[in-house]
C-alpha cells in the first residue's frame, strides 16, 4: 500500500469542474487500494469514504504531504509549490488539459503583453513538470503525440527511458476522464416541467458544462432559431454559465451567447441558462431530462487536442449527441452511431442533425442503443488502468539520478520571504509591466481573503 496525495487548484464541493472532477475520481480509483489524501488549495467541503479530503493553504501544503510517497497533481499546482520539483518523491503529472493551448483563444480579449506574459508563464510551469515528473498522464493518443513531443524537446525521450520501455507508456500513459460504474439513475426532475417556460413534452437540447472561448454556441443558438420555425417544441438549455472555481474568469463567449439569444428574441423561450452551476451529484437529473447533448466548437488548434468530458456525460445518460468534429470524440461518434457530427459553423447542418436525433425516433433510439453498448468501456476503472498499475510499484523515472539537469532547470528562490515577493514582483515588471503586476497582486489578495475565511 502507497501513500498517494493527489492535489488540484479547484475547488471541492457540491458543485465542481473538471480538474476537481478528475482528481476527486483518481483519489476514489486509488482509494480502494492505497492510503490516500485529496487536497484542494482552494476549498474543499467534501466528505468521502476510502480517503481523505483536505482543505490546505499553500504555505501549510509541503507539510501536508510529508509522508506521501507519491504526489499527483495538475495545472499550475508546481508553479505556487516549486518544493515539488526539487524533491525526490515520485511526481505523477496530470497534463490532460494542454491549458497553453486553451489560453491562445482564452485571453484574446486581453493587451498584447498580458497575453505573451501569461502563455509564457504557462509555458515554463509545462516545461518544468516536464523536465521532473516521473510519470504523465494524457487524456487521449492524439494528446500523447503532443506530449511525446514535449518530452522529447527536453531529453526525456532518452535511453534510460527508452530501455524500460521503448513504447514509453511507462513514462506517458493514455489515462482519459472516465463515468461511473453505474448508468446515470434519476433521483429527481430538473428541467422539464421544473424550468419555467419549459414544459414536460418539450424537447430539450442540452449543453452541459461551462461556456469557454473555444466553444461555439452562436452557431448553436442560429440553429435553434431556424428548427422552432416548424419545431416550436424545441429547448435548449446551457446547464452552468457561472463557474464555481471563483480564480476562473467569465467568458466573452458565455456574454456572446447571451447576447445573441436576446437579439433573435429567443432567450425563456426556446433558449434558457442557468445562471449557477450544477451540483456534481445532481447533474444526473439534467442529463435524463434532455432528449441531446450536443458540444459546437471553433476550428482551433485547441480542438485537436482536447477531450471534451462533457460527451462522457452524455454517454452516461445514454443521450444522442451532436458535436462539431475535428477533436477525439468527433470521429468516435460518428464510427459508433452515437449521433451526428457537423462541420464548424454550418447552420443549416447543425439545424438538421438536432432535428433528426430530436424527431427520428428510430434514428435515436439506434444512438441510444450505440451509447448502452459503448459506456462499459469508458468507466473509471477502464480509464485509469495505468495509474492504478503504476502505484502498485511507484518509482523514480530512470533517468532521474543519471541527468542532473532535470533538478536545476529554474534557479533556487531565495530563502527569504521578501526576496522572493521582489524577485517575483520583478520578474512581473519584466514580463508585463505594472498593469501586469497589478493584476497579480489582485488575484493573490483574493485568494488570501478566501482562506482566511476558510479558515
Amino acid at each position: 500500500m502507497a501513500r498517494v496525495a493527489v492535489i488540484t487548484a479547484d475547488v471541492l464541493a457540491e458543485r465542481m469542474a473538471g480538474p476537481a472532477i478528475r482528481a476527486l475520481s483518481i483519489a476514489e480509483e486509488l482509494g480502494a487500494r492505497h492510503d490516500v489524501t485529496l487536497i484542494s488549495t482552494a476549498e474543499c467541503s467534501l466528505d468521502r469514504p476510502r480517503i481523505a479530503c483536505r482543505h490546505v493553504s499553500w504555505p501549510h501544503l509541503s507539510a501536508a504531504v510529508a509522508a506521501a510517497e507519491v504526489v499527483i497533481f495538475q495545472g499550475f499546482v508546481s508553479y505556487h509549490a516549486p518544493w515539488l520539483l526539487r524533491g525526490d518523491k515520485v511526481l505523477v503529472v496530470d497534463l490532460y488539459d494542454p491549458v497553453h493551448l486553451e489560453q491562445l483563444e482564452q485571453l484574446r480579449g486581453h493587451t498584447p503583453v498580458e497575453r505573451r506574459a501569461t502563455h509564457d508563464l504557462t509555458v515554463r510551469v509545462l516545461n518544468d513538470q516536464v523536465v521532473r515528473g516521473d510519470f504523465f498522464l494524457c487524456a487521449s493518443e492524439e494528446q500523447r503525440h503532443l506530449w511525446l513531443g514535449q518530452l522529447a524537446a527536453f531529453g526525456r525521450v532518452n535511453p534510460e527511458n527508452y530501455d524500460r520501455d521503448p513504447t514509453l507508456r511507462s513514462l506517458l500513459a493514455v489515462c482519459p476522464f472516465g463515468l461511473p460504474d453505474v448508468p446515470a439513475q434519476r433521483s429527481r426532475p430538473a428541467i422539464k416541467g421544473v424550468v419555467p417556460g419549459i414544459g414536460l413534452d418539450d424537447k430539450v437540447v442540452l449543453w452541459a458544462g461551462g461556456v469557454y472561448n473555444w466553444f461555439d454556441p452562436l452557431t448553436l443558438i442560429r440553429a435553434v432559431d431556424l428548427m422552432q420555425v416548424d419545431h416550436a417544441d424545441v429547448r435548449l438549455f446551457f446547464i452552468g454559465m457561472t463557474h464555481p472555481n471563483p480564480d476562473v474568469p467569465a467568458m466573452l463567449m458565455a456574454t456572446r451567447a447571451r447576447q445573441l439569444s436576446d437579439e433573435l428574441g429567443l432567450t425563456d423561450k426556446h433558449v434558457f441558462f442557468n445562471d449557477g452551476w450544477v451540483a456534481y451529484d445532481e447533474r444526473q437529473n439534467y442529463l435524463l431530462d434532455a432528449d441531446v447533448g450536443v458540444s459546437t466548437h471553433l476550428d482551433h488548434v485547441e480542438t485537436t487536442f482536447s477531450f471534451r468530458t462533457r460527451i462522457l456525460d452524455y454517454i452516461w445518460a445514454g443521450l444522442p449527441i451532436v458535436a462539431t468534429g475535428g477533436d477525439t470524440f468527433g470521429t468516435f461518434i460518428e464510427r459508433e452511431g452515437l449521433g451526428v457530427q457537423v462541420a464548424e459553423g454550418d447552420v443549416d447542418a447543425l439545424a438538421a442533425a438536432l432535428t433528426r436525433t430530436l424527431y427520428d425516433t428510430g434514428f435515436a433510439e439506434l444512438c441510444r442503443t450505440n451509447v448502452a453498448r459503448i459506456r462499459p468501456t469508458l468507466t473509471w476503472s477502464r480509464a485509469l488502468a495505468p495509474l492504478v498499475d503504476f502505484c502498485e510499484r511507484p518509482a523514480r523515472a530512470p533517468d532521474a539520478a543519471s541527468d542532473a539537469r532535470r533538478f536545476v532547470r529554474r534557479p533556487v528562490m531565495p530563502a527569504n520571504p521578501l526576496l522572493r515577493a521582489a524577485n517575483r514582483a520583478a520578474t512581473l515588471l519584466r514580463q508585463g509591466g505594472m498593469g501586469l503586476l497589478a493584476a497579480r497582486l489582485a488575484a493573490r489578495s483574493r485568494r488570501v481573503m478566501r482562506e482566511r475565511r476558510g479558515g
